[in-house]
């Protein structure tokens, strides 16, 4: 079994180079070549220990699933598909739902040299049998397009290799076995011997109680059908099934699993794939400009744990040489986190940090988790470097050039606007209700955000807003924390206003995403019992505003207006008075009177940003074509436009910059509120992984245009959006349609990628750059930016006192 070197402060993921090589190659990158080494268990931490495996295949359990506490989540070597289908119940892996190609893939043993031989088994059992029998067993080759085993992991399809009603199955090939098992417990055992350039797979099923063999068989196969990652898989002969559309009709037979074993040089052993038990954390550090001095605020993630598991988390510093304690903090049971804070933390040096999680088995034995990181000095004397990240759809999952840009660049502070999962993410659905599945589901699609960026995460300080996507939903008009009415009418929570989640399942969502900011300026609970999470934030002498510019919005269907259809026969150019009658919400009275505040007060910092969802104007006239016109778009924070006037009038007095994403179109812009050009310019951010597109083309519409740039790139200059909001338009990142099969040249297509700000104080200006997906910033080419960036601004543009032309 080959041993890849462990780093635990290396970004994971396939490089640039190897995702070039795949681009210009059209190949799957990852295969390398046999090189010595040594075999290893499945049994590991993320620390650096050495570990012990046999080179054969031993008959001792090698998965820690017998030494495991019930619970919901399997391990850090593993991940299971959908997370909340799957539990550690009386020393095996349980499948809990009988939908279809529900699978555990190893995240620290891939198939990559098939030079050389391996062998894996496994204990199957059929827990509850039935007429539809999926099968049970093992799935070899499970891989995506790039071969690494991230994506690898959504995989459903590769050699699969079970049992299904008393037959074995070995690919196309079936045999049936000697004895009717119903019930019975068998191991699945199966051995690959290099062949010219092939595998012979052999496969044995023997009963788990004598040893007796019910039936063998061998297939020669190429070796590229069983490169990629190893999976277990309940029902692996049935399509995968949804949380909504799971019908009797659909399931199969349910199975556990256990003493599953992985040897040989064929495996690639890589402990530091491991993902958990802690996940990753988030971090910020902040001047609360009062007795209690800059104020460090922590929070490590970690997979569902049990009752019987430890529940704290410790968090230590490294001073002179040395670890010590700042002391534990206890699991939150339902976000699964653990939260530190840290007053009077000296702000002027930079510091390594460690969270460990001791776990407990039910052996007695304890094994420690430790993930590292780096709490950095505040960043004064020099400009501030922001990166501004948003929208990360998973068909660009893992991410990875855009990870490892970010990486590179290694910014002062991180700055996620939202939708940092989507309702289709990982496969499987999404679920409504009840509060606790609900909430497990929502904990899996957002792993995957962690698991992808924590990397970028490590040594800077992250702020991190929840958007609509996050709670589940395809638009946001939050109204307060209203729950949403007649959701029958609307699924998808698209439509009508409110919350669709239970609030214990958003609280989560908030929790997980902004529990590590500051303090927040007024935490009361609304009246339905959602928690708020604007404040400040207070670093590198530049002054945050975090806001929820969804959370308060009013609903377009309160003026009747029917989201996608009302006013699309209206002329561009006509701005309907119907759509903004009066006591239309934005931002809420309560977060406008922050706002107000926060604008006035010029403690502890020289510069202001605004950072919020998305932007405050209609920028956008097509989608999800670049043919089809849509004149509104409610979702956009344009409307109401009473209301988006009120914020800017308060937001002007701070001279603020803008920060903000959403729209999968990266824009920068200057609001208009009495005249053109009079009030603060916003950087709406390139998506992460764009989805549904968008494009500005007021010019194909024959929108009024006046005052274009000095640059004169088409689609620039002031305009009235659909709602008559005075803009700016300064540049804009119009994408292709995206058809690649690749899904990174896909996303560098769709006009992905991320903004990246720098704040200089001295020189009182904000240099604004938009990076394209598929590019190194190293290289420092001027095509790694969208046309119209970088650009430079004063602060005192943002109050209309104009020095761009």
């Amino acid at each position: 079994m080959k041993s890849s070197k462990t780093n635990n402060n290396k970004a994971l993921g396939i490089s640039r180079r190897d995702a070039l090589k795949f681009v210009g190659a059209g190949v799957g990158v990852g295969v390398l070549a046999a090189s010595a080494g040594c075999a290893s268990s499945m049994s590991t931490t993320q620390s650096d220990s050495p570990v012990n495996i046999p080179v054969k295949l031993a008959t001792n359990t090698q998965d820690p699933w017998h030494k495991t506490h019930d619970r919901v989540w399997l391990g850090g070597e593993f991940w299971a598909n959908p997370m909340e289908d799957w539990q550690v119940k009386e020393g095996h892996a349980h499948c809990i739902n009988p939908g279809g190609n529900r699978s555990v893939h190893s995240l620290t043993h891939q198939l990559k040299h098939p030079q050389a031989g391996f062998a894996t088994s496994v204990r199957l059992q059929n827990l509850q049998p039935s007429a539809n029998d999926g099968g049970g067993g093992i799935r070899l080759g499970a891989k995506s397009e790039l071969n690494e085993h991230k994506s690898n992991c959504f995989a459903r399809q590769g050699l699969d290799i079970g049992i299904i009603k008393n037959t074995l199955i070995l690919g196309a090939e079936r045999m049936p076995l000697t004895q009717d098992i119903g019930q019975q417990a068998v191991d699945l055992v199966i051995t690959g011997t290099p062949q010219v350039g092939a595998m012979l797979l052999n496969v044995k099923v023997l009963l788990a109680d004598d040893q007796s063999i019910l039936g063998e068989q061998s297939l020669l196969v190429s070796a590229e059908e069983i490169l990629g990652n190893v999976a277990l898989v309940s029902n692996l002969a049935l399509a995968a099934t949804d949380y909504q559309t799971d019908a009797q009709a659909h399931n199969g037979s349910r199975y556990r699993f256990s003493r599953w074993q992985m040897s040989g040089d064929g495996f690639e052993y890589s402990p530091e794939q491991q993902f958990g038990p802690i996940l990753w954390t988030m971090y910020t550090l902040s001047d609360s400009r009062s007795d209690h001095g800059f104020v460090l605020k922590l929070s490590a993630l970690l997979g569902p744990m049990g009752q019987s598991d430890n529940q704290t988390v410790e968090l230590q510093v490294k001073r002179n040489n040395s670890w010590h304690s700042l002391g534990e903090s206890h699991i939150d049971p339902h976000a699964s986190l653990a939260t530190f804070s840290v007053q009077n933390w000296d702000e002027t040096q930079s510091v390594e940090f460690r969270v460990i999680y001791q776990q407990l088995h039910t052996d007695g034995s304890q094994t420690p988790d430790s993930y590292t990181g780096t709490i950095q000095a505040n960043p004064v004397g020099r400009p501030l470097r922001m990166v501004s990240l948003t929208c990360q759809n998973d068909y660009a999952f893992p991410y990875a050039p855009v990870v490892e840009n970010v990486v590179k660049l290694a910014p002062d502070l991180v700055f996620f606007s939202g939708d940092q999962l989507y309702e289709h993410h990982g496969g499987f659905g999404y679920v409504r209700a009840p509060a606790d599945r609900a909430t497990l589901n929502y904990l899996r699609m957002y792993y995957q955000f962690g698991w992808a960026f924590r990397d970028a995460m490590r040594h800077q300080p992250t702020v991190c807003l929840p958007d609509d996507h996050d709670v589940l939903q395809g638009n946001l008009w939050g109204e307060g924390g209203a729950p949403m009415q007649h959701i029958e009418r609307d699924p998808s929570a698209s439509i009508l206003g409110g919350y669709i989640q239970p609030v214990p399942m958003l609280n989560v969502v908030h929790k997980t995403n902004t529990s590590h900011h500051p303090d927040g300026f007024d935490t009361t609970p609304t009246p339905s019992g959602l928690s708020r999470y604007y404040g400040d934030l207070i670093y590198g002498d530049i002054g945050f505003a975090i806001l929820a510019d969804r959370q308060w919005k009013s609903a377009p269907g309160g003026i009747g207006v029917v989201v996608g259809e009302t006013g699309q026969g209206e002329e561009p150019t006509y701005v309907n008075p119907d759509f903004d009658p009066p006591n239309l919400a934005l931002l809420g009275q309560r977060q406008e009177a922050y706002l107000k505040q926060w604008a006035q007060d010029w403690r502890g910092h020289q510069l202001k940003a605004v950072l919020s969802q998305t932007v405050f104007a209609g920028i956008a006239t097509h989608q999800p074509r670049p043919d089809r016109y849509l004149k509104y778009d409610f979702d956009s924070s344009g409307w109401p436009a009473t209301a988006r006037n009120n914020a800017i009038d308060i937001m002007r007095e701070s001279t603020a910059l803008h920060i903000c994403g959403d729209t999968h179109l990266g824009t920068l812009s200057q609001y208009g509120v009495h005249q053109q050009r009079d009030s603060n310019w916003a950087f709406c951010s390139p998506a992460i992984a764009a989805g549904w597109p968008r494009w500005w083309k007021p010019d194909s519409i024959a929108l009024k245009v006046q005052n274009r740039p000095a640059h004169g790139l088409d689609n620039t200059g002031e305009y009235l959006d659909a709602f008559g909001n005075k803009m700016y338009v300064y540049a804009v990142a119009n994408p292709l349609v995206g058809k690649s099969g690749n899904r990174y040249v896909q996303a560098h297509e769709k006009g992905s990628g991320f903004g990246m700000i720098s704040f200089d104080t001295q020189a009182q200006t904000y240099t604004m750059e938009a990076y394209k997906f598929l590019i190194d910033v190293n290289d420092h080419k001027t095509t790694n930016q969208f046309d119209g960036w970088p650009v430079t601004i004063h602060k005192d543009e943002n109050r209309g006192m104009n020095r761009l032309s």
